[in-house]
């Protein structure tokens, strides 16, 4: 009997499990996929939003601030990547002001500090290549960037260190209460192998938290819990090559829309430069599709802000579902199933929010009866796989890359310089790795230039050389998704343009 079962191993599940950790509890983390933050957690803007934008007297105006202000420190223990760069919201008209006023009053509302209107002027001085149409902008230095999928692995991985048990491959398909606890139904899979064998067994809990995504319904539903509905958005993105980032200083928005914050300018916390997303909503919660039409549509709009970027400096296109909820708000509660805690409509900004969301979930288990003593062992650091660091030229590193096979010091991705023992320390931190994908959100051996093409067969064997794993079972991400990644290719790139 588990105190606690979490289902959905996103950043939210994560932050979960491992603020649970910290006592002395038998927790299980269940996840339907092959890796954690596989779902909208590896595919966001991002973005540690500032606070101004969430509506002051809601969740998500609460948690925003709350969250992000519990980023450094969170930082400084697990180590994932945060840099805090101040954000600019652009208005290309007069008309625009009193948006950027009311976002203002509500950022001071919600507690955010420093924002202020800058004047075309003085926002040169902030960010030179912005748009001729820029007339003013609301500056707010706390917000930030991050790296999600690097956020979400490691609070997985210091959960497990300090006692959850991850199950991956692990969907949920029937929820049973009796007798005072949960009776939990999975299937899956004994690998990433598409032809294993399927696997049934059961669960038992004493209390749930639904972080299930753009299926926090679904998952709710199976409780006997239908009072919500999950709306499918899909937002897609354009990302470039490590070091053009630096044309922009800033996360630089836009004046939201009832649609949501619209398109962004961005550095990541690796370098590279991003733009997106749409806002859409779409019937298929599975569907991570992109096209040329929403992409001309973003390229169009970015350069509204930033005018001068080179899309031959495009190295992947992407998308990503959000799980907005029908209330429009996040869904932070005890279920009228009783033990049954919802952490769903965790949309934007819900990456931001998430340590606060964690916090607040234990505050309602153990308001429903679950005994919390704290753990004299948490340990609550991690170190970090691998950190950015600058890339040397390709004469520099020749000699290491035909280093021989098992040489710690051989380069395994040469666009993203990653060496051998980088993914050797990857794959021996308690979550199970079967996927080439899974390795690059760890080390970033394939998001460089060529995006794997390289590096894909010398990451597969390696992984099946430390797993035991058949080389030709290990794909980009599970069963169905090919050997081969994905790159855009130089006519998309034009047609972007047209």
């Amino acid at each position: 009997m588990h105190d606690v079962c979490i289902i959905g191993a996103g950043v939210v599940g994560c932050a979960v499990a491992r603020e649970l950790s910290r006592y002395n509890l038998d927790i299980i983390l269940c996840e339907k996929g092959n890796d954690v933050g596989v779902g909208a957690t590896k595919a966001n803007s991002a973005i540690v939003h500032g606070g101004y934008t969430a509506r002051h007297g809601t969740l998500k105006g609460e948690l925003s601030i709350r969250g992000n202000r519990m980023y450094d420190q969170l930082h400084s223990e697990l180590n994932f990547g945060l840099r805090r760069i101040g954000s600019l919201v652009l208005a290309f008209e007069d008309s625009e002001r009193p948006a950027l006023d009311s976002l203002c009053t509500n950022g001071e509302k919600n507690g955010v500090r420093g924002l202020r209107i800058l004047e075309r002027d003085e926002l040169l001085d902030f960010e030179p290549n912005i748009g001729p149409d820029v007339v003013s902008a609301l500056y707010c230095p706390e917000t930030g960037i991050t790296s999600p999928y690097e956020f979400c692995i490691a609070l997985a991985e210091n959960a497990v260190a300090n006692g959850v048990h991850l199950k991956l491959h692990t969907e949920i398909i029937g929820i049973e209460k009796t007798g005072g606890h949960f009776r939990l139904e999975a299937a899956g899979s004994v690998s990433n192998q598409a032809d294993s064998e399927p696997r049934k067994e059961s669960l038992e809990a004493s209390f749930i938290v639904n972080a299930a995504g753009v299926y926090s319904d679904s998952i709710s539903a199976l409780a006997g819990d239908s009072s919500f509905s999950i709306v499918p958005r899909q937002g897609q993105y354009l990302v470039f090559r490590r070091g053009y980032g630096s044309i922009v200083r800033h996360v630089v928005f836009q004046t939201p829309s009832p649609r949501g914050k619209g398109v962004l300018v961005t550095p990541t916390y690796w370098g590279n430069l991003m733009i997106g997303p749409n806002s859409e909503e779409i019937p298929d919660r599975e569907d991570l599709s992109t096209n040329q039409e929403i992409l001309r549509y973003i390229v169009s709009t970015a350069r509204r802000s930033i005018p001068s970027f080179d899309l031959k400096q495009v190295i992947r296109s992407y998308s990503g579902i959000r799980a907005t909820s029908n209330t429009k708000d996040f869904i932070i509660e005890e279920s009228r199933v009783g033990g049954l805690i919802q952490a769903a409509g965790i949309d934007s900004p819900g990456l931001t929010s998430s340590p606060a969301i964690a916090g607040m979930i234990v505050g309602l288990l153990q308001k429903s009866g679950l005994e919390l003593i704290r753990k004299e062992s948490f340990n609550p650091l991690r170190k970090a796989v691998t950190e950015p660091f600058p890339l040397l030229p390709f004469q520099e590193i020749r000699s290491d890359i035909d280093r021989p096979e098992g040489d710690p010091e051989r380069i395994i991705c040469r666009c993203e310089q990653v060496r051998e023992k980088t993914i050797l320390d990857a794959l021996n931190r308690g979550i199970p790795v079967d996927s080439t994908d899974a390795i690059k959100r760890r080390t970033r051996a394939g998001m460089g230039y060529c995006q794997g093409n390289s590096c894909t067969p010398r990451v597969r064997k390696l992984i099946a050389r430390e797993t035991g794993q058949k080389e030709e079972n290990i794909t980009p991400r599970g069963p169905g998704s090919g050997i081969i990644p994905e790159r855009i290719s130089g006519k998309e790139l034009k047609e972007l343009e047209s």
